[in-house]
């Protein structure tokens, strides 16, 4: 028997249809996640299935005696009390028990004589009643639930109305997790957290949670392992997919062509019986043309609709002048700040990092590392107290910050992208057919596209400054949290302009929490685990994790001096013990820096091309032809490094 129906569901918001005869059943245990593009009627949806909005028609039934419990976007607390205090509220009664005992052992450390000997009873009645109401266990669980959502022990002795934003929704998550409902809904779970906590909260709902959970998330790792069914929110219509949201996206996409097909077909009907109506609707036929017209007017007001995002965004971005081979040099970088107790938080200490022309970076690690601090510390625009940075010749950044950049609030979409634009290049001006073209690629319809900035959502804002920021033919893109306002569409569209073949040529440094993100468009990393330790790394997210864990999730600890990842020079700082050596003088001293990188330019050229060579099987059938080639492959191997050895001790 469902533990949660819907039928016919119907709501508008004026004379916008949002939900049209809706229906749906949750099964107990089932796992369903709700998707859809922003402004689709997800929201409106689950605030409907947990009371919180009225709707116009229809019916919503939960099961008799069973409960549903709904996680608000922008929840509320209870102010005064602790967060530990807040999450032990979720068990009622043994909340409120816990709380007394508390208030018990504050007074017993002043008290004395009689009031004592009365406090030490009540102590005892309080702990007896605990422990049969299952309390002591409870109070494990609220530390486990609390610590996966990021809290320390520290933070679970603060006031809630203390808390920042992003903490007051990590613990309204769980208290609602520790009330163990029958229905859990959840609209947009993972928005303040980070990986780790985002990797806790799939296996706690994959393997800890008995009940039923609806989901509205944009992170699609997350329902990739967590639910087993997906609701598509489109059009005022819902769509049914079994499956995870790998399996819906497939699903999706045959839907669509199958709908696209049958679309050309109705419309080839159309207009043949259109031509047939003009021709002989004065003539000796006119009767059976009237008819056949009526007919057509009928189908018409029941055709198949046009179907959405079927093809691949195509952007034909500007070309951005090249840049040198290496983009950013970092050697030995440090950084910290004093606490309010005079003792240091050190970010990140004695980090080697070197982004090469074209190479997407990741950086990741859980929140309040010092991420954008380590970003902006490589621009230039925070300076480090320790170590050597160096931009590259003919950068040019495009820098997407969480806070967008002031606009008159009254200016069209499509007028803001061209003067984004112009702002970026210098003037360059960007004609309103190629500036429409860009925003109905970033998935603004020919309306939206006249909308004022003003009346923008964060995610439609953010769409916006993301697609001017790839229209600035900028060579190296700089984008924090691109994704915090951005539904799945919209992401995946970002991805495909990230992507090698997608049109953008230049370097990328993504701070991000998203793991398909980092999976599609980064393959190098760096790490920030907390308390300055940190780790540079080559490869895909998913191979960082396969080796390390996620990052702040118990895995391996960093090494403060990251060690060499392979086909990557990081030479380690020399110790206080160790007198420095005089640096020797390489084949390259002499040589001025802009012909030394057209020179490591050349080399990685030929050594790419010995190496497409090496890879095939006709140079093997020869065997001195083989060695030859290798030995000249390590001899320019070797000049290479000595090359960029010299390029970094440059700056120094």
């Amino acid at each position: 028997m469902p533990v949660l129906t819907a039928t016919n569901l119907r709501h508008a918001y004026g004379d916008d249809l949002v939900l049209s005869n809706v229906s749906l059943s949750v099964e107990p245990g089932e796992r369903v996640g709700l998707v859809g593009r922003n402004g689709q009627g997800k929201s409106t949806l689950l605030k409907i299935l947990a009371g919180e909005l009225p709707h116009d028609s229809g019916d919503v039934g939960v099961r008799r005696g069973a409960r549903s419990a709904y996680l608000k976007q922008n929840p509320t607390l209870n102010l005064g009390h602790t967060v530990r205090e807040e999450a032990e509220s979720a068990f009622g009664e043994v909340g409120e028990l816990h709380a007394e005992l508390e208030g018990v052992f504050e007074q017993m450390a002043e008290a004395e004589g009689d009031t004592l000997e009365k406090l030490l009873h009540r102590q005892t009645e309080l702990e007896k009643r605990i422990e049969a109401a299952g309390g002591y266990t409870h109070g494990h669980k609220v530390e486990r639930v609390l610590h996966g959502l990021g809290f320390t022990d520290a933070q679970l002795a603060l006031q809630t109305n203390h808390l920042s934003g992003g903490q007051k929704a990590r613990l309204a998550l769980g208290r609602l997790l520790l009330e163990e409902p029958d229905v859990l809904l959840l609209d947009e779970p993972t928005n303040h957290l980070d990986i780790a906590g985002r990797i806790w909260l799939e296996r706690f709902l994959g393997d800890e949670f008995k009940g039923a959970v609806v989901l509205i998330s944009h992170d699609r790792r997350l329902l990739d392992g967590v639910v087993d069914r997906i609701l598509e929110v489109e059009l005022a219509r819902l769509y049914d997919y079994p499956g995870d949201y790998t399996a819906y996206r497939t699903q999706r996409a045959e839907r669509k062509l199958t709908q696209a097909r049958e679309y050309e077909k109705q419309q080839t009907r159309f207009k043949r019986e259109e031509a047939y109506i003009r021709k002989y609707k004065a003539g000796q036929r006119a009767k059976q043309a009237r008819g056949r017209e009526s007919i057509l007017e009928r189908a018409k007001a029941d055709q198949i609709e046009r179907p959405m995002e079927l093809a691949e965004m195509k952007l034909n971005l500007p070309k951005a002048e090249r840049t040198g081979e290496v983009v950013i040099s970092g050697r030995g970088l440090t950084k910290k700040y004093q606490r309010e107790d005079g003792s240091d938080l050190v970010l990140f200490e004695e980090l080697d990092v070197s982004v090469g022309r074209g190479e997407r970076w990741g950086v990741v690690g859980p929140n309040g590392v010092g991420k954008t601090t380590l970003v902006r510390t490589l621009l230039s625009e925070i300076q480090p107290d320790a170590g050597a940075l160096k931009l590259g010749t003919n950068v040019q950044i495009g820098y997407f910050r969480q806070t967008p950049p002031e606009a008159d609030p009254e200016m069209p979409v499509v007028r803001y992208i061209q003067r984004r634009v112009a702002k970026e290049n210098d003037g360059l001006q960007l004609s309103e057919y190629d500036a429409r073209s860009l925003a109905a690629a970033f998935l603004f319809s020919q309306s939206d596209q006249e909308k004022p900035l003003g009346v923008l959502s964060g995610g439609e804002r953010a769409r916006a400054d993301l697609a001017a920021l790839l229209s600035s033919a900028k060579n190296l893109l700089v984008l924090d949290e691109p994704t915090n306002h951005l539904d799945i569409p919209s992401a995946e569209r970002l991805e495909q302009a990230l992507a090698i073949d997608g049109g953008y040529e230049g370097a990328l440094l993504l701070i991000s929490h998203d793991r398909a993100m980092l999976d599609a468009c980064c393959d190098n990393l760096v790490v920030l685990e907390g308390g300055g330790k940190a780790r540079v790394f080559t490869g895909t997210y998913s191979e960082y994790e396969a080796k390390y864990g996620a990052p702040g999730d118990n895995g391996p600890p960093a090494t403060q001096a990251p060690k060499p990842e392979p086909n990557r020079t990081v030479t380690p700082p020399p110790t206080s013990s160790v007198a420095p050596k005089e640096k020797r003088k390489s084949r390259f001293s002499w040589m001025p820096t802009d012909q030394l990188e057209i020179r490591i330019n050349e080399l990685e050229t030929d050594i790419a091309g010995m190496d497409q060579t090496l890879g095939g099987t006709e140079i093997w059938t020869n065997a001195d032809k083989a060695q030859q080639l290798t030995d000249e492959r390590s001899r320019l191997k070797a000049e290479l490094d000595e090359a960029e050895e010299e390029w970094l001790g440059r700056a120094e």
